[in-house]
């Protein structure tokens, strides 16, 4: 008679079991539950915040523009896109021929683009060294620039080539008050090489693109071309040009 009553006590005590076990089973699944609804929830409302406030932005930024452009001084009104570069050329651009290539939405391409500038201080006195000099590079197809420092530009209309080289004109300025002023980075940033030269040099033996080519084969970034001893008169050795290569170096100290 008393084997039952065992059986019975150990059926109550598995059950009390089971449900401790399932309390705590319970108890995560619904925290999990918990935390999933909040972070969903909080998702949800930064996604409304947003899409109000890009509303809130649309409907203000038209009004703000039309007032901006009420309170703007006429002939303040911003460029149209296109119109600002941030480098540019010498190139020489007739303002109708523009407009033509504008209408025809068509960009003009040369073949023999200019990417060279020979740039110097000149006056009139060295005008026939200066002729020589300006047709042997506009024959190799440079940009040429002369710097005026006596004033005088009129003068120089003699020549073919006057109108097609670019005319500064400082009374008593030196090549270098010129070139720090009238050579920005952002305009020769289009040239591979620049010849700032003196006004006072023979070239009936030089050859631009000959030059061009030896110090593109030999990487050189600053270079000028030497003097023949027996030809010229030689004031700094290193300017005299070697018989043993075609260049020669000079190494230089950069002090910081």
């Amino acid at each position: 008679m008393k084997s039952p009553r065992l059986n019975q006590a150990y059926m109550g005590f598995d059950s009390k079991s089971c449900l401790y076990a399932i309390f705590p089973a319970t108890f995560l699944i619904c925290l999990i539950l918990f935390f999933t609804i909040s972070i969903s929830s909080q998702g949800c409302n930064q996604r409304l915040q947003k899409l109000s406030s890009r509303k809130m932005e649309k409907q203000e930024v038209p009004g703000i523009d039309q007032c901006k452009n009420q309170c703007r001084p006429r002939g303040s009104e911003a460029l149209p896109a296109g119109i600002v570069n941030s480098t540019s050329s010498f190139e020489m651009k007739p303002l109708w021929e523009l407009a033509r290539r504008n209408r025809r939405n068509t960009v003009d391409i040369k073949a023999n683009a200019t990417t060279n500038l020979f740039a110097m201080a000149v006056g009139i006195k060295q005008k026939d060294l200066v002729n020589k000099m300006v047709k042997k590079f506009l024959d190799c197809n440079f940009m040429v620039m002369l710097f005026h420092y006596d004033g005088i530009v009129d003068k120089w209309k003699d020549f073919e080539w006057s109108n097609h080289v670019i005319h500064v004109a400082a009374i008593n300025q030196g090549k270098w008050w010129f070139a720090k002023r009238f050579l920005h980075p952002d305009i020769v940033a289009e040239y591979d090489y620049i010849f700032l030269w003196d006004e006072d040099l023979g070239v009936e033996n030089f050859h631009p693109d000959k030059y061009v080519s030896i110090i593109k084969h030999e990487g050189l970034e600053i270079s000028q071309p030497a003097l023949d001893p027996t030809k010229s008169e030689v004031h700094h050795q290193i300017t005299a040009r070697g018989r043993r290569s075609t260049v020669h170096r000079l190494p230089l100290l950069c002090c910081q």
